[in-house]
């Protein structure tokens, strides 16, 4: 019996030498939106976003934990960023257009976590394991569809063990869905307006059906004329195709196109440009429609229903802006910011 209790305890110490370094200090087992399961520490003190939409997530569910930005904020979005966090530094991206990041800058900002959130698919699924095994440092994929918000609100939340900041975020995400819906439900589809978005300063860069970039026009119960040209995600597309759509509303991000835009006579033809509803979104400190696709659309609502549907009964924007801010944004907003975030966005003060 001696000896079989000594074998025993060789061979555990044994096993347990074979353990990889860290992991000891091993947490719980994550399944992430790609079905990919991802060993976390038992601590989340340091986390990376790998590209916009995960970081806008993370300054709102847990700024401390951030390592920095993706991008430098600019000087104007600062003015609507919490200090410390906007003068946290940039690291670049791992995902999407324009990836500046390199695994010898992820190492560098020794990350507990990579987070990486928005489409989901085989790409990023192989990037995602990719970075994972050269760096050693867990990364989780998380949906980012705008449908799912509320859960990836308490996802993540319980991700970086801030559940109830989750939950306080998630419940304000579904009472602005509901809020939408309940709207919706009163306007028949033959009054809901046929839009076009357009990206950039001329206007000729638009999502097609199914973009991450125009989910929140079709939410909002609009049709997006660009679905005619097919299923994916960004494209290019000529004036004269604009022109055929004949689009009721156009939205923008972009001040400089939505000036000009009525200017062009290329455009003149376009009803959109005829009645003068040519709206841009609110784009500070993050895009109220897009730029980037993240939790920043939920803002948008409010804004993009009063400016499709005029007429009707919309809450005070500046007061819906302040709250939206303060909660997410951890920023108390004073009159003259919501002057400058709300000038020439054609909505209702």
């Amino acid at each position: 019996m001696l000896r079989r209790n000594f074998l025993q305890a060789i061979l555990l110490v044994f096993q347990l030498c074979l353990l990889p370094v860290g992991a000891e200090a091993a947490g719980r087992v994550f399944v992430d939106s790609a079905g990919r399961s991802v060993q976390l520490p038992e601590h989340v003190g340091r986390v990376l976003a790998a590209g916009p939409p995960a970081s806008v997530l993370l300054y709102t569910l847990a700024p401390d934990k951030m390592v920095g930005w993706v991008r430098e904020p600019s000087a104007a979005e600062k003015e609507y960023l919490a200090e410390p966090y906007r003068d946290l530094p940039a690291h670049g991206r791992l995902t999407g257009k324009g990836n500046t990041a390199n695994i010898e800058m992820v190492m560098a900002q020794k990350p507990d976590l990579i987070i990486d959130v928005g489409t989901i698919d085989a790409t990023y699924a192989s990037l995602a394991d990719k970075v994972q095994e050269q760096t050693g440092i867990p990364y989780v994929l998380i949906d980012g569809t705008f449908a799912h918000t509320p859960q990836t609100l308490r996802t993540v939340g319980d991700l970086l063990g801030v559940t109830d900041r989750g939950e306080e975020l998630a419940r304000y995400a579904e009472n602005v869905m509901n809020d939408l819906n309940t709207k919706l439900a009163a306007i028949p589809q033959d009054k809901r307006p046929r839009v076009y978005y357009g990206r950039g300063p001329k206007g000729l860069e638009t999502g097609l059906a199914g973009s991450i970039n125009t989910e929140v026009l079709e939410a909002a119960g609009a049709v997006n004329v660009a679905d005619t040209a097919g299923k994916g995600g960004l494209a290019n597309v000529s004036v004269e195709q604009v022109l055929a759509w004949n689009p009721d509303v156009v939205l923008t991000l972009d001040s400089g196109f939505q000036a000009e835009v009525g200017k062009d006579p290329s455009w003149a033809g376009v009803n959109a440009v005829k009645n003068g509803r040519i709206y841009r979104a609110p784009t500070l400190p993050f895009g109220w429609f897009d730029s980037p696709p993240g939790i920043n659309r939920l803002i948008g609502v409010p804004w993009l229903t009063s400016v499709l549907y005029p007429g009707g009964t919309s809450p005070d924007l500046r007061a819906t802006t302040k709250t939206f801010y303060k909660l997410f944004y951890h920023v108390d907003l004073n009159d003259g910011q919501l002057d400058t975030l709300l000038a020439g966005a054609s909505a209702k003060p």
